[in-house]
């Protein structure tokens, strides 16, 4: 099946790849927003394959406006109904579920409860897009929890507990998404005040989803050696986080100097982009700000894809 019209003598159908790659939302959300909520309903072919016309991507476009005014997928049907959202519409009151969802995940952490954690991530990554999860429910606990760990008992087993979770479940799904994916291939590394790999898996985690092909380093990396690890990796840009300054000896001359030894462009992602992105603006280095999914939208304009 192609992207083409399946019946000449109809509007145009797609396959339901071709709608995950034209929308953004993964083919088990499109699934579960069909079999759950029933917010969409696609043809099928006589073989069962899901098959959908230009009304339903905009369908899906009208889902994604009103999950990232915060309403919860459960109450979008009701609103589909009425007219469009718009830029100035304010969602109704009270029916956003990600200021409980969030706390749910505090609570799990608190409690280094595995099964709260797998429950979290397993029902927002079906409901909502990846960039959608991290932004409203992932990375505000993560922020949340980082200013607890200063002082707090405990802190650090509850840091490894939820690193050791999110290292698994992502790396599941860079595995399967890589396989699948033609996009560019992206190297991502931390940079060295980061003190563990949250903010890294995040950033896999909405890359992959932003149809890019991901490696990524789990250890501290010579910076020497960055240009073979990019070579070796064929890498088309190469992403560096960190949710700290860093030295400024690394960014006013490491980095600029480095990104001149490579072929493709270097990227700094998350706060020190924030942080640092004045220092950087007559360099090579690509400061693509704080928010993940505006940081790979503004990457596939770079890349010119």
């Amino acid at each position: 099946m192609s992207e083409q019209a399946m019946d000449p003598a109809s509007s145009p159908l797609y396959p339901i790849r071709e709608v995950s790659r034209l929308t953004g939302v993964n083919s088990v959300t499109l699934r579960a927003w069909e079999r759950r909520y029933g917010l969409i309903r696609p043809q099928r072919t006589p073989k069962g394959h899901r098959l959908y016309a230009r009304e339903d991507i905009r369908r899906v476009e009208r889902i994604l406006q009103w999950l990232n005014r915060g309403v919860p997928v459960s109450q979008v049907r009701d609103l589909l109904e009425q007219a469009e959202p718009t830029a100035n519409d304010a969602p109704p009151p009270d029916i956003s579920d990600w200021e409980s969802q969030r706390q749910q995940l505090l609570q799990a952490v608190d409690a280094l409860d595995n099964d709260t954690l797998e429950a979290l991530f397993s029902r927002s990554m079906a409901l909502y897009p990846a960039g959608l999860c991290v932004t409203e429910l992932w990375q505000p606990v993560i922020d949340q929890l980082e200013e607890r760990w200063s002082d707090q008992f405990g802190a650090e087993l509850q840091r490894r507990l939820l690193e050791s979770f999110l290292r698994t479940r992502v790396g599941i799904r860079l595995y399967h998404a890589n396989q699948a994916s033609r996009g560019a291939r992206l190297l991502l590394l931390r940079l060295p005040e980061e003190r563990d790999l949250l903010r890294l898996l995040l950033l896999a985690l909405v890359a992959s989803a932003s149809g890019f092909r991901v490696e990524w380093l789990d250890t501290d990396l010579p910076l020497n050696e960055l240009p073979l690890a990019a070579e070796r990796f064929k890498a088309d840009a190469v992403l560096m986080t960190s949710g700290y300054a860093e030295r400024s000896d690394l960014i006013r001359r490491q980095l600029p100097r480095l990104a001149e030894q490579l072929e493709m462009p270097l990227c700094l992602v998350g706060p020190v982009a924030r942080i640092r992105g004045a220092e950087l603006e007559n360099t090579q280095v690509a400061t693509l700000g704080n928010e993940l999914p505006a940081a790979l939208s503004r990457l596939h304009g770079l890349l010119g894809r």
